[in-house]
């Protein structure tokens, strides 16, 4: 019995959206703050949304990254289907991580810079 098309199935119809969801919530709530609608934020919800930019910023820079590493392409689909949802968990996983870590820095100079902009 072959159960390679379960997997691909779920992959696509689950994981995927749920991917999905996640980066629109964030774009939701950057684009809600960058609609003029900072005096209404709390320092909290300002700090929050700077980190999750943060966060963004260096998930892309990661699978940026990861392009430049040769692939191994003896895999069947539904592996490297179920390998590439992983790597992207991990990625993402790796950039909150930092992120809350204090890793760049990035989160901290725009909540400072949205901070100024506000009080003027």
């Amino acid at each position: 019995m072959d159960i390679s098309s379960l997997g691909s199935s779920y992959l696509t119809g689950t994981a995927a959206g749920a991917i999905e969801q996640g980066r629109d919530t964030t774009a939701s709530k950057i684009s809600g703050l960058s609609s003029g609608n900072l005096k209404g934020a709390s320092d909290d919800e300002l700090m929050d949304v700077c980190k999750q930019f943060e966060a963004y910023f260096l998930e892309q820079v990661f699978k940026e990254m990861q392009k430049t590493v040769p692939q191994n392409e003896e895999m069947s689909s539904s592996t490297k289907q179920l390998q590439d949802y992983f790597k992207d968990e991990l990625v993402k996983e790796y950039s909150a991580q930092s992120t809350e870590k204090e890793g760049l820095g990035l989160a901290q100079m725009l909540y400072e810079q949205m901070k100024r902009n506000v009080q003027s």
